[in-house]
């Protein structure tokens, strides 16, 4: 039997990841796509699809192709049932409310990790016993074995 360790990446993480391809998210990106299972909730999934369809990302890399990116990244995810009221009953909450949908969903999954470029998840690692790490962090994690 596989055991596949999950990990929940960012939003900021993931942008990061699609309009910098030389960039350490895109590292952390290209890892968790090849060692880990990709966890995502409605929340989650639906932010992604908001920022990623901004215009001001226009100037960096056009919408089709960050489209693609999303595209992708739903073919490559698994999808967890997370509820609003899921995240207003955590144990501890991050100071960005926002942010909430990410620790939701890592508990959900049983992450080995949550991957984000927030200064407000970062300052909340562990978040019980899950990691919260910065994508260089990431890069550099052996995942464990269960």
């Amino acid at each position: 039997m596989t055991f596949v360790k999950r990990v929940v990446l960012d939003t900021s993480t993931l942008v990061s990841a699609v309009l910098r391809p030389t960039s350490v998210p895109r590292q952390a990106f290209m890892k968790a796509l090849a060692e880990a299972e990709l966890c995502v909730s409605v929340a989650t999934l639906d932010e992604l699809a908001t920022v990623l369809t901004r215009h001001r990302f226009d100037r960096y890399l056009n919408l089709e192709t960050r489209l693609e990116f999303l595209a992708l990244y739903r073919r490559h995810t698994r999808l967890f049932p997370v509820t609003a009221e899921d995240e207003t009953v955590l144990p501890m909450r991050s100071r960005d409310p926002r942010d909430d949908k990410f620790l939701a969903l890592a508990l959900a999954c049983g992450a080995a990790a949550v991957v984000s470029s927030d200064d407000d998840l970062l300052s909340l690692s562990p978040y019980g016993t899950v990691p919260v790490l910065t994508p260089g962090q990431f890069v550099d994690t052996e995942l464990a074995k269960p």
